[in-house]
């Protein structure tokens, strides 16, 4: 691998942690800071082509506090990146990580009665990734922050974008543009922003993607979005979007950018519509990564909502 978070470290200067998934034995690297004892957890849950990078300002403001537990998925990140030899990369594949993980971390079945609690932070494909996970462990689940992202099947008003049905159905267009030019992450570099990103955390955001080998996800998580019965990942979207009204009796907050191409106001008026007493912080002056567009105003309401304050 041709980079570290050593390479970040005044950005991100967490510990690396691993976790061998079982079956595989692929390694799932992720950030576990704060205290492990008497505090309850917050689970930060990325999505494409972010990895726990992107939640490193709310590590900082929480880890004082909360166990802080933020996993790089399989292919992204510090993670490893097989090939589809040996992983399948599908939503199924990433719940059925995400939950081994937080088992062997002690948040399996029964860690409710046990008396603890997982707050959850979810954005992009860490939405419905981490809702998922929610949805079946909904008496240890807390507080909830959505952060540009569904839970829920596309809106009907909202057409896939182009770019993205062209890598998702046309396989050359695909493999050339997302994992030979690095089209996806490199374009999400302005694209996600309205904001210019500082150089180096926009380096620190596409680092783990420098390779053909490296880019695989990236262009999975594409090709696995859910449009139609029959896809592998549809029973989970509906399983996540029969939840919602469980999730809505949760505290759950939105903070949004106004100015994302894929996550737009299609789907914070679903958000509206499935969580109508949750709270909706919108910025009109913020893209898709806006925890980088509105930091300074997310970040502290993050907190302060975990908190709850």
């Amino acid at each position: 691998m041709a980079f570290s978070r050593k390479d970040f470290q005044d950005l991100y200067p967490f510990a690396e942690h691993t976790f061998k998934l079982p079956g595989s034995g692929l390694a799932l690297n992720y950030v576990d800071e704060g205290p492990r004892e008497g505090a309850e957890a917050v689970l930060m849950v990325h999505g494409n082509p972010t990895w726990s990078f992107y939640y490193r300002n709310v590590i900082k403001e929480l880890q004082s506090d909360f166990r802080c537990i933020v996993p790089d998925h399989i292919g992204c990140g510090l993670s490893e990146k097989p090939g589809d030899d040996r992983y399948t990369y599908t939503l199924d594949s990433r719940v059925a990580d995400l939950t081994a993980l937080m088992d062997s971390l002690g948040y399996g079945a029964n860690a409710a009665a046990q008396g603890k609690r997982v707050n959850l932070v979810v954005h992009d494909w860490g939405g419905m990734i981490g809702l998922a996970w929610a949805a079946r462990r909904l008496d240890l689940v807390g507080r909830i922050v959505i952060l540009n992202t569904g839970g829920f099947r596309l809106p009907k008003s909202k057409p896939l974008p182009t770019s993205l049905w062209c890598i998702r159905n046309v396989a050359p267009f695909g493999n050339i543009a997302v994992r030979g030019f690095n089209a996806f992450a490199g374009q999400a570099l302005t694209m996600a922003v309205v904001k210019p990103l500082d150089e180096r955390v926009a380096a620190g955001l596409i680092a783990p993607y420098d390779t053909w080998e490296n880019r695989i996800a990236t262009l999975r998580f594409v090709q696995d979005i859910p449009l139609a019965p029959g896809h592998p990942a549809w029973n989970t979207v509906l399983e996540v979007e029969a939840a919602l009204p469980k999730i809505a009796q949760k505290q759950v907050m939105v903070a949004w950018g106004e100015q994302d191409f894929v996550f737009d106001n299609h789907f914070l008026r679903e958000w509206q519509r499935h969580l109508p007493a949750a709270p909706m912080h919108v910025y009109p002056d913020a893209g898709h990564y806006v925890l980088e567009d509105a930091r300074d105003q997310v970040v502290p309401l993050i907190g302060n909502f975990i908190r709850g304050k």
